[in-house]
């Protein structure tokens, strides 16, 4: 069964993916919220922190704030796009 967990963490994930923001390329963390009603921020920051834990998103503190993107390691890469499309039901290649 699909959880809107399991929806809202696919959609960050496909997002990050889609602009190709992979390894030594970053985002800042508060852009996450992009694109999800604003009654969602506090549950979207949070799964992003969830996937942060389970190694699918990796982190960069810097001075001017904390900044996020795709895990680059193949196997992880692998495991993301099959959640994406399980979640998505996105038939292209990603």
């Amino acid at each position: 069964m699909i959880t809107e967990e399991d929806k809202i963490k696919a959609t960050i994930l496909y997002h990050l993916r889609r602009k190709k923001i992979l390894g030594g390329v970053h985002t800042p963390f508060d852009t996450v919220t992009c694109g999800f009603p604003s009654h969602l921020g506090k549950d979207v920051k949070k799964i992003c922190q969830e996937l942060i834990k389970e190694g699918w998103i990796i982190t960069k503190p810097a001075s001017y704030g904390l900044q996020i993107s795709l895990n680059k390691d193949k196997e992880k890469l692998k495991e993301i796009e099959i959640f994406i499309k399980k979640m998505l039901d996105i038939a292209s290649d990603i």
